[in-house]
C-alpha cells in the first residue's frame, strides 16, 4: 500500500462496505423479484412470438434456456413441460405463463397462456402479425388454427396459443 495516502484508504474501505451492504441486499432483490413474474426482455416478442406463431425451428432446448435467463427458473413442471411466469404482452395482450416441452413429450412445443379469449387473441394476431386463424370445428370452443400450423385454444376464461411439432426421429426409423 505505499504511496497511498490515509485518506485514500479510508475511501477505499468506505467504498468496500457499501458493495458489502449491497451485496447484502442482493439475496433480498432476488426473493422479491422470483416471488412474481419478471418482465420480459425485448428479445421476447420477435423469439417466443415467432415461435407460437410457428415461424421458427423448434428446439425445446434453445427456448428452456431463453426463458431460464429470461424470467429464472421454472417454476413447475408438469404435462411433459416447464412452467415459466411471465410480465410480457404479444400482440397487445397480456401474458402471464410460458410453457416449453421437456424431453419427456413426444412433441416439440412452445405455448403461453395470453389473458384474452380466444376472439380476442384471433384478432390481436391477425392485426399485428397478419396471421389467420380458422375454426378447426364446429363445437362450442373451437381450436383456431394458422395455415402454418399454430393453434389458439380455450383455456378456462383465457386463451392458450402453441405450436407443437412431433420430435424428429433418429436416422434409420
Amino acid at each position: 500500500m505505499a504511496g497511498l495516502s490515509k485518506e485514500r484508504i479510508v475511501v477505499m474501505r468506505h467504498s468496500g462496505s457499501s458493495l458489502l451492504r449491497a451485496a447484502r441486499a442482493l439475496p433480498l432483490l432476488a426473493g422479491i423479484a422470483s416471488a412474481g413474474a419478471m418482465a420480459a426482455p425485448s428479445t421476447f416478442g420477435p423469439v417466443i412470438g415467432s415461435a407460437l406463431l410457428c415461424r421458427s425451428h423448434l428446439d425445446n432446448a434453445y427456448f428452456h434456456a431463453y426463458l431460464t435467463q429470461a424470467f429464472g427458473p421454472a417454476y413447475k413442471r408438469e404435462g411433459g413441460a416447464y412452467w415459466f411466469k411471465a410480465e410480457a404482452t404479444l400482440w397487445g395482450a397480456q401474458v402471464n405463463e410460458v410453457m416449453v416441452s421437456d424431453d419427456t413429450s413426444n412433441l416439440v412445443f412452445v405455448a403461453a397462456v395470453i389473458d384474452s379469449t380466444p376472439e380476442e387473441l384471433e384478432k390481436s394476431v391477425r392485426a399485428a402479425a397478419g396471421v389467420a386463424f380458422n375454426p378447426a370445428d364446429a363445437g362450442r370452443h373451437p381450436l383456431r388454427k394458422s395455415n402454418p400450423g399454430s393453434t389458439i385454444a380455450y383455456a378456462r376464461d383465457k386463451s392458450k396459443i402453441y405450436c407443437a411439432k412431433f420430435k424428429p426421429q433418429p436416422p434409420g426409423r
